[in-house]
């Protein structure tokens, strides 16, 4: 379901940019002026083939959107029977060791009786 959501959506935006490139730009000159030897012309005439144009574009871009917010909820899910994949840093990295707490060192004491004076 989600390739053929896919499909649809490249499609519709191959779609938008063939008509986008066949709107003239406003300089007067553009593709839509070598149509007027294929007799588009006459049948649609020149305002009519830019308002159809312009609403085909307006109604590509929005289905282009519509299907590609439909797309990510067609995402196939996470299989829970996988095993957790690690990453490289993790599976390089050995367990690292308890370390013991650094011993403090013992406070300093008093002599307990007067050293004699040196003569």
């Amino acid at each position: 379901m989600h390739v053929f959501i896919v499909v649809v959506a490249l499609l519709a935006a191959v779609l938008l940019v063939g008509v986008i490139l066949l709107q003239s730009p406003k300089s007067g000159s553009g593709l839509t002026g070598g149509m007027a030897s294929m007799g588009t012309v006459q049948t649609l005439g020149v305002r009519r083939t830019g308002d159809f144009l312009s609403k085909m574009t307006a109604i590509l871009a929005g289905l282009v959107m519509g299907i590609c917010f439909i797309a990510q909820f067609t995402l196939p899910g996470k299989e829970s029977d996988r095993a957790p994949v690690k990453s490289v840093l993790q599976q390089s990295l050995p367990a690292a060791p308890a370390a013991p707490a650094p011993a403090t060192p013992a406070a300093p004491t008093l002599p307990v009786a007067p050293l004699a004076p040196i003569k």
